[in-house]
């Protein structure tokens, strides 16, 4: 009989599969990696000179990132070697790649401002290519990671799989991870409505606007509106 982990792991890979392609997906997806006790993730999708956040959700109080989202969408991801190894993998192919084999090849700035500012102790990222989408699938952890390659590989292919059959939304999507009401006031947010505005359409108190806006920026990981349509910019 499989440990009681092992058996939640597989019960959230089964889970997942379920809703590939299929709203509540990112919902999902974000539980298995609370089980396998990731600080945060984070799925970017690479093209030429371009990158764009699928998901982004934090489980840590204190946050990972924060602004870091905004910067690395804003250029930074260029200097990040994950990007060229993303841009490079062959239609079809993945890979599993671990800080401890690449950290080296970070520019000092780059490392500072990523990994020992924000105190990323130790991070995964699924690299996947195939029907004309390349996606990083990063996975942080403040302390030693806690899961095997065969359970990110699969989370790695089960997100590139949903996003391959996703049906064109116009909710960005990352908001995928949050509540109805906090999506709707991030979505408030990103149309330039005041949260009185934003508190009369929902039917709720401006006061619950602030509350929900506050639940999704933890869960995002970011702690500015700037941030929130970086991570959102299509």
């Amino acid at each position: 009989m499989l440990p009681d982990n092992d058996r939640d792991i597989l019960r959230g890979i089964a889970d997942c599969l379920d809703l590939v392609g299929r709203d509540g997906f990112a919902a999902r997806l974000v539980a298995l990696v609370e089980r396998i006790g990731a600080d945060q993730v984070m799925v970017f999708a690479y093209e030429a000179d371009r990158a764009r956040c699928l998901i982004s959700r934090n489980f840590d109080e204190r946050a990972l990132g924060q602004h870091l989202a905004e910067d690395y969408l804003d250029g930074w991801f260029r200097q990040d070697p994950l990007f060229r190894l993303a841009m490079d993998l062959e239609e079809g192919h993945g890979r599993v790649v671990r800080l401890a084999e690449y950290g080296a090849a970070f520019p000092p700035e780059y490392r500072e401002r990523f990994y020992a500012v924000p105190q990323i102790g130790d991070k995964t990222a699924v690299l996947v290519a195939g029907g004309g989408l390349r996606l990083g699938v990063n996975v942080y952890w403040r302390e030693a990671e806690r899961a095997g390659n065969e359970v990110l590989r699969a989370l790695g292919r089960m997100v590139h799989l949903h996003f391959i059959q996703a049906a064109p939304s116009a909710v960005p999507p990352a908001l995928g991870v949050l509540s109805e009401r906090e999506r709707d006031v991030c979505l408030g947010i990103l149309a330039g409505k005041k949260a009185e505005i934003i508190a009369h359409e929902l039917g709720v108190k401006p006061s619950s606007v602030a509350t929900y806006r506050a639940r999704a920026y933890e869960k995002l990981g970011i702690n500015s509106r700037g941030s929130l349509f970086a991570i959102c910019r299509g």
